[in-house]
């Protein structure tokens, strides 16, 4: 028997339906044609969510037709509204001819969904099943999440887990060495080595609604304009990967076109999953580049995008990265900021055609935050997921004043953290060095009041929200926040140090006097 997993058919996405089951594995022709009754995707893995999310993303724009570059800014906004207001979902048999004219099976012998069949004869060595496998060791990577896994027992992987994991590779993959692979007729003079994945060590921001089609809604952009390359956004130029011919390895790269190529295409890694007699499970994989051309320029439509100004025009501009040691309440102003030509972040793309949205969408549209903290080549540190409380009332085109708030109690927060950690090191040093005039270096001191400050200074952002505070009251409550976190770190010091108490009593007095000083470098910096 020919193994197979057709994942149109095969249970393979966990979704929440709200019923007593809590989450069940669904095909993907289910989740299409009961997605107006889905509450949301119920993966355990975020960046895999944020990948699927994506994948889903470019479906949706092809069976509703929000994929036409034809449709004016209104046509396509009135076309949303439309289906948003439908209540019937997907059309099952539109659904149904998109699903039958691709192929979705992973261990299709020609065309494996994602996959690079050619790696077979190209590629000697095997990667194991334990570096497809992201929450295994393998090699000599770090250890991260064992579970009892190692290169000597490489457990066989449930077909639809190894799907999560192929996505997650596409999207956030590692940088560095790998399989040799031999492409005929190369004449490279060494092997590429693989390049990150085009999402690795970054935050995403999806917006959610009631039901996953809802949300899948929200996740559509309309075609960007793009006045110096017109024909680059025709539909016959766009195309997903599982919907054209396997690429040349060696040939340049096409433009990272909307929708299908800018949200499923711009993958740096090719793997090959290799099944068990009857493809229910994945015991080896191929892991190897891609593409020997470097990538082309594009901007993800969930990403803040940071501005540096004193870098150069390639590296001015960069994607916001996932930081397991930040609260994700420090990004919401980015989301709900419009920003202009002179804003030091961007917020996502996606969010700004949701002003457009009807009134009841708004107001419950929440926002999924997946963040997966890794450094830039081979290591993975944490990812985490969040959701926000609604949000979109707070926009600036709704409630300029209320963004405008938040704005100002991110700055603050930001601001005193930075003068708490500069004051405690002095606090520190001239309690060492009483008669010393130098600067404080990093300390003790300062690290147990930075763990104190930010939990509390989350908890006075909200309440400074939630109650609608005037600006004249936010930066006190952030310095009186900053001077509990001081107290909290030195409080079993104090008497163990004949010049603590003056040195800390200065840094409190300094800390309290900012609170009207609008004028301090780190305020400066926030903003």
């Amino acid at each position: 028997m020919t193994p197979s997993f057709h994942l149109t058919t095969q249970p393979c996405i966990p979704v929440r339906t709200g019923d007593e089951a809590g989450s069940r594995l669904l095909s993907l022709r289910q989740v299409f044609v009961e997605a107006h009754h889905i509450l949301d995707l119920a993966l355990p893995m975020p960046p895999a969510q944020s990948g699927i999310l994506r994948l889903f993303t470019a479906l949706t724009a092809r069976l509703t037709g929000l994929d036409d570059p034809g449709l004016s800014r209104s046509a396509w906004t009135r076309r949303r509204r439309e289906l948003l207001n439908n209540g019937t979902g997907f059309d099952p048999e539109k659904a149904d001819a998109y699903f039958d004219a691709h192929v979705f099976d992973l261990f299709d012998a020609q065309r494996p969904f994602l996959q690079d069949p050619r790696l077979r004869t190209q590629c000697v060595k095997r990667a194991g099943v334990n570096a497809l496998a992201w929450d295994r060791p393998a090699g000599h990577n770090l250890v991260w999440r064992s579970g009892g896994h190692s290169d000597l027992t490489p457990y066989p992987l449930p077909a639809h887990e190894a799907f999560w994991h192929l996505v997650i590779h596409h999207y956030y993959g590692a940088s560095g060495r790998c399989s040799t692979r031999t492409v005929p007729g190369s004449t490279l003079p060494r092997d590429p080595g693989l390049t990150a994945g085009p999402l690795r060590s970054t935050l995403s921001f999806h917006p959610q609604g009631a039901t996953l089609f809802e949300t899948l809604l929200l996740h559509l952009t309309p075609c960007p304009d793009d006045p110096d390359d017109e024909d680059a956004w025709t539909s016959a130029a766009d195309a997903c990967p599982w919907e054209e011919d396997l690429p040349d390895p060696l040939a340049p790269l096409p433009p990272a076109t909307w929708p299908g190529r800018l949200l499923t295409g711009r993958s740096r890694h090719a793997l090959l999953l290799i099944p068990d007699a009857d493809g229910s499970h994945v015991t080896d994989a191929y892991l190897t580049w891609a593409h020997a051309h470097p990538r082309q320029p594009a901007i993800d439509p969930h990403h803040i995008i940071d501005t540096q100004p004193g870098k150069d025009a390639a590296h001015r501009s960069r994607p916001r990265h996932a930081e397991s040691a930040r609260a994700l309440w420090r990004d919401l102003d980015a989301l709900l900021l419009a920003g202009d030509e002179h804003s030091a972040s961007r917020r996502p793309a996606v969010f700004n055609t949701l002003n457009d949205l009807p009134p009841d969408v708004q107001a419950r549209l929440t926002v999924r935050v997946c963040g997966f903290d890794q450094d830039p080549k081979v290591n993975n540190h944490l990812w985490y997921t969040a959701l926000t409380p609604p949000l979109w009332n707070w926009a600036q085109e709704a409630d300029p004043q209320a963004a405008s708030r938040i704005a100002a109690a991110r700055i603050a927060a930001e601001s005193f953290a930075g003068l708490l950690a500069k004051h405690t090191k002095l606090a520190w040093h001239n309690t060492l060095n009483p008669h010393s005039t130098a600067k404080g270096r990093d300390c003790r001191w300062a690290r147990l009041a930075l763990a104190a400050y930010w939990p509390a200074a989350e908890t006075t952002f909200w309440k400074l929200v939630r109650t609608e505070a005037d600006d004249a009251s936010i930066r006190p409550a952030f310095a009186t926040t900053a001077a509990t976190a001081l107290r909290t770190a030195i409080r079993n010091d104090l008497l163990r140090h004949a010049h603590a108490g003056p040195a800390v009593a200065r840094a409190l007095r300094a800390l309290h006097a900012a609170a009207t000083d609008r004028r301090t470098t780190g305020e400066r910096r926030a903003r």
